[in-house]
């Protein structure tokens, strides 16, 4: 199909609100012309002028399994032929529904018992509070509502997950958070650590913080804790040692639920099947998206633990129907969509592939940057990783954030043909590529990431700074 890019650059200036866009420098023109992407095939993707791309960061973190899977083209259009569409409420169901939910609570991490669709992770932590809420109430505890997240956590851009998301940005202008939503201190050792404390002690001072958060707060108060296994958009940060141990401790203790939200980690992009197995968490309740289709279809859910299921069945003779759902709550072009990635996943062992390939992916990465004199720290597991920039790596000081470091070395890297990103709240580079990625991709990758960071640099040192 050959398209007018004039045409549709002005239509899509015209009437696009696009997210995260600067929205006047957009409108005028000043942000250039919008990408046009229209086709893509394993790892790259290509825009209408015939650019090719590799996409380092899966789309946003979800294409797992690469572009242009027809199996999973073909379960949906099988799918759209027989039932296009049906929903779930008063026990309505699809065999392609069933089959999904009964396949994620026997594969998900604790002891699961029940699955809610929505097509978000925003709407799925919407859910999750709502869970909260009414599993407390059943429970004869009205004032336990408030949940506990971190700063730099994400967990969506909606009212309550919008709340959850611990950066300022997403609250400003927004009347953001709510306040149910209160954050404690985010896990990353190399920012947060007093001088010489090691990674457990960094991770008991926080189990202890939330613990006083908690007793400030009044455990009769706190509902729930809501955490990503490695926060994602805060940073693509890993947690510290013995973190989630301690943190588990602090919320049995005080009869707080635990949400893992998994949108990022889950369906294997640390090298287990989800994040909380890979570091021991054991969650009353789990949010998933992203890799349950590889965005092929929007769909979402709230895996439902059984000690919170079991409340919420015992108190239906008193309270009636469940009174919570979506339209689209169980699409049947979804459930069939996620079977043929799962299918997909578990046939190619794509968890094995991101354990192999995101070894020699942090390996590559620490052997070409942790040296640089503008890099502070490499980090990550499987294949999620980033580069942190800084102006002193001795004394561990920011660049001046007008240089937009980051932002220079994401640009200069798309220059080159790879899409990475630059990341929130710090000079980051941040990857996150589809699982299906060989190690020769990663080092084409790591290459083109090198480039641009000397680029960069050799930038900065015309400019006159000193590294």
């Amino acid at each position: 199909m050959t398209i007018n890019i004039k045409d549709i650059s002005e239509k899509d200036r015209n009437a696009v609100l696009h997210p995260f866009t600067q929205l006047k420098d957009f409108a005028t023109g000043k942000l250039g012309e919008p990408t046009i992407v229209e086709t893509g095939k394993g790892i790259r993707i290509q825009d209408a002028h015939g650019n090719q791309f590799i996409d380092g960061f899966a789309g946003l973190y979800c294409v797992n399994v690469g572009y242009g899977r027809t199996e999973v083209a073909e379960a949906i259009s099988r799918q759209a032929y027989r039932l296009a569409y049906y929903h779930s409420y008063a026990a309505h169901t699809t065999d392609e529904l069933a089959i999904l939910s009964d396949r994620l609570v026997k594969m998900a991490p604790g002891k699961m018992s029940k699955v809610f669709y929505g097509m978000s992770g925003s709407d799925a932590n919407e859910t999750q509070a709502k869970l909260v809420w009414y599993y407390n109430n059943l429970r004869g505890k009205p004032n336990k509502k408030k949940i506990i997240s971190r700063e730099r956590g994400y967990h969506g851009c909606s009212v309550v997950s919008g709340s959850m998301t611990g950066m300022s940005f997403y609250h400003d202008n927004m009347d953001l958070p709510l306040p149910q939503i209160v954050h404690t201190g985010v896990p990353h050792h190399y920012w947060g650590a007093t001088p010489g404390e090691t990674e457990r002690e960094f991770s008991a001072r926080r189990a202890v913080e939330l613990d006083q958060l908690i007793e400030r707060l009044g455990p009769d108060n706190v509902g729930a804790f809501i955490g990503e296994p490695v926060l994602g958009t805060g940073g693509v940060t890993p947690p510290p040692e013995g973190y989630w141990g301690a943190i588990q401790t602090v919320l049995k203790k005080h009869d707080v639920l635990l949400i893992a939200d998994e949108v990022i980690t889950g369906f294997g992009r640390t090298g287990s099947m989800f994040g909380s197995q890979h570091y021991g968490i054991e969650p009353d309740l789990i949010t998933i998206a992203k890799g349950l289709t590889s965005a092929y279809f929007p769909l979402s859910a709230a895996i439902v633990g059984e000690k919170v299921y079991k409340v919420l069945e015992d108190g239906a003779d008193k309270v009636g129907a469940f009174s919570h759902g979506y339209t689209y709550s169980g699409h049947p072009i979804g459930a069939a969509a996620a079977n043929a990635v799962l299918d997909i996943v578990e046939k190619e062992d794509l968890p094995g592939n991101a354990r192999e390939v995101g070894a020699f992916f942090q390996a590559q990465l620490k052997e070409k940057f942790s040296q640089l004199p503008i890099v502070g720290e490499v980090r990550g597991v499987g294949l999620m990783a980033a580069i942190e920039f800084v102006a002193d790596r001795d004394n561990r000081k920011r660049f001046d954030p007008t240089l937009k470091i980051g932002a220079r070395i994401s640009k200069a890297a798309r220059e080159r043909g790879l899409i990475a990103r630059a990341m929130p709240h710090g000079d980051i580079l941040g990857f996150a590529p589809p699982l299906v990625t060989t190690k020769a991709e990663v080092e084409e990758m790591v290459g083109i990431a090198e480039s641009a960071v000397r680029f960069v640099m050799d930038e900065l040192s015309r400019d006159g700074l000193n590294i």
